[in-house]
């Protein structure tokens, strides 16, 4: 960029870049995506928990049809805009929509089979994933600084987890499963939103309505939808109330993760769910009850806290000066926000 040359004319096409140059939305995004997320791990814990809700992928079709109603509602009135469906749409979104239902049922699987803390610290390998797709899929390059706060979340995950007291290989399979799926589905839809193809609305959009339907038939096969019809606290109004709460945080998580990721990138979307996550952690040792408490352990969640407090300072001030190969205009530009 030359001297003369202003921010605004370096912005011309390159869209994807210019919100970085308010550090506002990008905080903003950033806290309501980590408000929503926090709040639907305490709303799934109680379901699945709390009243032993049995079909978690029952859950999950709420959820999706969720984000196709609000979604084609606010389209008809106008609010939202997105592309109607032609044949192309299939192909644009691939493979989003199986990375999306299997993001679904893996999470929801794992929330009922770990207790809060265990579950929030191995969601941490969700971060160097995320950073290795990003490397390969989007050609982003970060600095060492970046590399050594990803590190010290993951160390403090593996001194937490050694100690966890109650492993549960089901629970630490689907965690995993989740892990990966959560990365790829941040850095594809970070790759896929682009607003001259279907946009942030139309990703949300079409991804729900391309999965309801195999999940629907996934939930049939294996027994989850009949498990949920007989399920006895349909009539409890605290149980409808949460169940449908859940169903709204659903999109709302979808929608933010989304928001998230249009103004940051992928990684800090996911280093910003890990913070989140350690909070819950700390709650959980005191208010959860199914906390069983180790030094280990305890050391372990308080170094994943400080390696993403530290992302955090580092992405704020601006030294996370991640760039995509061959776009050298918006490097320039985000080193200047």
């Amino acid at each position: 960029m030359s001297s003369g040359q202003s921010p605004g004319q370096a912005a011309e096409g390159a869209p994807a870049a210019a919100p970085a140059v308010s550090a506002v939305p990008r905080v903003l995004s950033a806290l309501f995506y980590g408000t929503c997320s926090f709040l639907i791990v305490l709303v799934n814990k109680a379901l699945l928990s709390a009243y032993r809700f049995p079909s978690p992928i029952f859950l999950g079709i709420g959820q999706m049809a969720a984000t196709i109603l609000i979604l084609y509602i606010s389209k008809l009135n106008k609010i939202i805009h997105f592309p109607d469906f032609d044949k192309s749409i299939p192909v644009k979104l691939f493979p989003l929509p199986l990375i999306y239902v299997g993001n679904h049922i893996s999470g929801l699987s794992s929330t009922s089979k770990l207790s809060l803390p265990m579950f929030t610290v191995l969601r941490k390998f969700t971060i160097p994933l995320t950073l290795l797709l990003e490397i390969i899929i989007l050609g982003k390059r970060y600095p060492l600084s970046i590399f050594i706060s990803v590190f010290a979340i993951v160390l403090g995950a593996f001194i937490a987890a050694g100690s966890d007291l109650s492993f549960n290989l089901e629970g630490y399979t689907f965690v995993l499963l989740n892990d990966i799926f959560t990365a790829a589905n941040g850095v594809y839809t970070k790759q896929k939103m682009d607003p001259k193809e279907l946009g942030k609305y139309g990703v949300l959009f079409y991804n729900a309505c391309f999965m309801v339907v195999p999940t629907v038939i996934i939930s049939f096969s294996t027994g989850d939808f009949q498990q949920a019809t007989h399920f006895q606290h349909w009539t409890n109004f605290l149980f409808v109330f949460q169940f449908l709460l859940s169903c709204l945080l659903g999109f709302l998580l979808m929608y933010s993760t989304v928001l998230c990721s249009h103004y940051n990138s992928a990684l800090t979307t996911t280093v910003v769910g890990a913070i989140k996550n350690i909070s819950i952690a700390y709650i959980g040792m005191l208010i959860g009850g199914d906390y069983i408490f180790s030094m280990l352990n305890f050391i372990g969640l308080n170094i994943c806290m400080a390696g993403g407090l530290r992302y955090s300072f580092l992405t704020l001030r601006g030294n996370s000066k991640s760039t995509h190969s061959g776009d050298e205009e918006n490097s320039l530009l985000e080193s200047k926000c």
